[in-house]
């Protein structure tokens, strides 16, 4: 008797839906239905009386039962507790991504056996402490995360094999220069890649975690709200069922809107009936800054990028929001290159992390085997310290936003004065040069310095960050032959103590407390 072989897995964990991948025995990508059937699962969790629920019953619940819902979740990852509270507790939002991984876990074993090894995506847009609270979910499900791939990456892989310009074991016939624009139902990212033999190389990547399809959506519900507060005087946003209502009918507008140019929308409140019609064009016009936003990011990427639209070889739509026209119609006319449809914008990123996987599984035997995917840096990474004449805060950048991965900086700082006994290196993404919007990601402490040690002593910090966007920070102190090592401890997040507590209950499904 042989033993099963290892599934291999890719998973796109999405804000409003996820959706699971494996390679069968010649190499090809195909989605794994969940077990009700469907090729996506709603990432929504509702927390009933008895343990967690996800997918579509969860969905039905949350117009019922609101405050047991948890919607979302993604756009809070890197936080310390979900926007909301459920039932009245304050939960991580690592906790909500584990209980819906654990559900696309269960489902996928129905089909392919058990396994604990997978590929996630994130938003090539995350920061430090979003990519290590995914690999946290992933710990709290079951899951060995081998690996981070950015979705627009995973896109690109997929759209490459499938569509013709990749070979079969991954190398493309001639150099690509590739904008691949990914609008998911809560994230944007657009990242430019090159792609040229077996190498997968972003060039440069921008987004924004705060904008997907759900924006669209709220501002359909504002257009209904609006209607009703007309008619009848009364706002039915104030009311968290009837919100969760109007959510659920906006999304449904949306994607009807995809394929027609009106449709009537109905909504009862409080004994009120509204019946109002709802136009593309006007769907157009209210949610127009929302199509110039995600222009402005192509545009910033492509400065970064040092290119022009003309300098682009393809143009790859993902995630299910890029389905309306708007998106097409506004790219097109900005870049006359006429954007790649061909394949599902649902199922691209799992199946490109699920190819990523296989080839991360079989390069465990050789180095020389697979593809190479070197992404970079989404933020500015650097250290916040004071400035020793004025006394203000004042950022240095270690590694420019947009450097290619894997890479190491080197810095050396002066201690500030005298007898110091202890240094701390604070690690900051993102900001200005005074630190103003930065995101501190954690602390790296150099204690028990010796006595009388001279200020302006010289401090080394090394950062080390990873083909996956991981960073290790260190910082030493030549002179006397001190050092600290860190993997980013974060500034929030769960400690050790905590994620094993979640860990527990994670598995139980997190029922009501007796």
């Amino acid at each position: 008797m042989t033993d099963r072989p290892v599934p291999i897995v890719g998973i796109d964990l999405g804000t409003t839906f996820s959706c699971v991948a494996h390679l069968d025995a010649d190499g090809r990508p195909w989605t794994i239905p969940n077990a009700e059937g469907d090729l996506t699962t709603p990432s929504v969790a509702f927390f009933d009386r008895h343990g967690a629920i996800v997918g579509k019953e969860a969905v039905n619940a949350a117009e019922f039962e609101p405050e047991r819902v948890a919607q979302f979740a993604k756009r809070d990852m890197g936080e310390d507790v979900f926007e909301k509270t459920i039932r009245g507790e304050h939960i991580p939002p690592e906790v909500v991504q584990a209980i819906i991984l654990r559900k696309l876990k269960a489902d996928a074993e129905l089909r392919l056996g058990p396994f604990d090894k997978a590929v996630v995506t994130v938003p090539a847009f995350f920061n430090e402490p979003c990519r290590k609270a995914t690999q946290d979910a992933g710990r709290l499900a079951g899951l060995d995360v081998i690996d981070i791939i950015n979705e627009p990456t995973a896109a690109a892989i997929t759209y490459g094999v499938q569509q013709g310009f990749l070979t079969a074991d991954g190398q493309s016939h001639e150099r690509e220069v590739i904008l691949v624009y990914d609008l998911g139902g809560g994230t944007f990212d657009v990242s430019v890649m090159e792609i040229e033999g077996r190498n997968y190389n972003a060039i440069a990547t921008a987004g924004d975690v705060y904008l997907g399809g759900i924006d669209w959506d709220r501002r359909i519900v504002d257009y209904m709200a609006e209607e009703f507060i007309d008619e009848f005087d009364v706002d039915p946003r104030e009311d968290a069922v009837a919100y969760q209502t109007l959510m659920t009918q906006a999304a449904q507008a949306k994607h009807a809107l995809s394929s027609r140019e009106e449709m009537q929308l109905f909504f009862t409140y409080q004994g009120n009936k509204l019946r109002t019609s709802l136009t593309r064009t006007k769907l157009e016009f209210i949610s127009e800054d929302l199509v110039d936003r995600t222009l402005l990011t192509c545009q910033k990427v492509l400065r970064e990028a040092k290119l022009q639209w003309s300098d682009l070889t393809r143009l790859l739509l993902v995630g299910g929001s890029t389905r309306m026209p708007m998106i097409h119609s506004m790219l097109e006319r900005e870049t006359s290159i006429s954007v790649d449809r061909s394949l599902s914008p649902d199922e691209a990123v799992a199946h490109g992390a699920a190819i990523y996987a296989g080839f991360l599984l079989k390069r465990l035997g050789s180095e020389s085997a697979g593809m190479t995917v070197r992404n970079v840096c989404s933020h500015d990474l650097g250290i916040l310290g004071v400035e020793a004449n004025t006394g203000m805060k004042r950022r240095r950048i270690m590694i420019p936003k947009n450097t290619r991965l894997p890479v190491k900086g080197r810095c050396k700082f002066p201690t500030l004065k005298s007898d110091q006994r202890s240094v701390l290196v604070n690690v900051v993404e993102g900001g200005d040069a005074s630190g103003n919007n930065a995101t501190m990601i954690g602390q790296c402490i150099v204690t028990d310095l010796p006595a009388g040690l001279p200020a302006k002593t010289p401090v080394e910090v090394t950062f080390q960050y990873g083909r996956d966007g991981r960073l290790a920070v260190k910082a030493h102190l030549p002179t006397v032959k001190r050092d600290a090592l860190l993997n980013i401890e974060r500034a929030g997040g769960m400690s050790e103590e905590k994620l094993k507590a979640w860990e527990i209950r994670v598995q139980q499904g997190l029922p009501d407390p007796d």
